[in-house]
């Protein structure tokens, strides 16, 4: 990866900051992947459930990049996680983004009505079949997360989970750790709702950067967390990267992970697990 800033885990190696793709659509979608991959972005996160993953595979191909270049992660909805119905999933979004492998597919959500025993089988055997080169999860708690390690057959590389300075996530950090699993932040700038935070705005003052820019630090400052926040203009895009030539101290890290608070999660559709609570 010609990005020098990597997480690595369960052999993935990983580039810290990725481009998260959701909502985005069309043409919009096809540029704003244009301009991150410009930029210097070699991280691509998207999902079936996004329904641009067409797109995200026309942005990659008119980018220019070699395919090893850029890692590529999407990841099967919950209503399909279910034997057969992952492996027709999983397929289905490789010929939409052009792809014969991605780099990480992930199960997006937990189902409940689906063992997960069963899901984590299909998920295994898209590795062991080579349609992906790393297996992960997302929106799994402490307790998801040590039962699909004790059930996988295949190393998980990633969970990844709903993370910002408003959300305390360390029980869940904990156990990725203590798992060798990377922690991937999506919704890294709380759906912007972070951008008018006035202790963030004043480091931001302090360091000459943008708010966004702050909090990606913080999330990369962190061991083992991968930060893929989404924007849709090419100077958003841009700044977003361009978070690895300064550092935040010990205690400005502590005061931004201190802005955490009950109701910080903006992310808790009505089939989300019981999630664990830190705050």
């Amino acid at each position: 990866m010609p990005q020098a800033h990597l997480v690595e885990a369960q052999g993935a190696r990983i580039p810290a900051i990725g481009f998260g793709t959701w909502s985005l659509s069309g043409d919009e979608c096809v540029a704003a992947v244009e301009a991150a991959l410009a930029s210097g972005y070699r991280h691509l996160d998207t999902a079936a459930n996004y329904q641009n993953e067409t797109e995200v595979g026309q942005g990659l191909r008119s980018s220019g990049l070699q395919r090893d270049d850029v890692f590529v992660t999407t990841k099967v909805w919950w209503t399909d996680i279910a034997a057969g119905n992952f492996e027709r999933s999983a397929e289905r979004s490789l010929e939409r983004l052009g792809l014969d492998q991605v780099d990480l597919l992930l199960i997006h959500w937990p189902n409940p009505a689906v063992p997960l025993k069963e899901s984590l089988a299909a998920l295994c055997r898209m590795r062991a079949q080579g349609l992906t080169r790393h297996i992960g999860i997302s929106n799994f708690t402490t307790g998801m997360i040590e039962e699909a390690v004790a059930l996988a057959t295949e190393p998980l590389a990633v969970n990844q989970v709903e993370y910002h300075p408003y959300l305390r996530q360390d029980r869940v950090m904990e156990a990725c750790r203590r798992h060798g699993l990377a922690f991937t932040a999506y919704s890294p700038l709380g759906r912007a709702a972070l951008l008018d935070d006035g202790t963030l705005q004043d480091l931001a003052r302090a360091h000459g950067r943008t708010t966004s820019q702050i909090v990606l630090r913080w999330h990369v400052q962190q061991p083992g967390v991968i930060a893929i926040p989404r924007s849709r203009t090419a100077k958003h895009i841009a700044q977003n990267l361009n978070v690895f030539d300064f550092s935040l101290s010990d205690d400005e890290m502590r005061r931004i992970s201190g802005l955490a608070r009950p109701g910080g999660r903006f992310v808790d559709p009505p089939f989300a697990p019981a999630w664990d609570q830190d705050v």
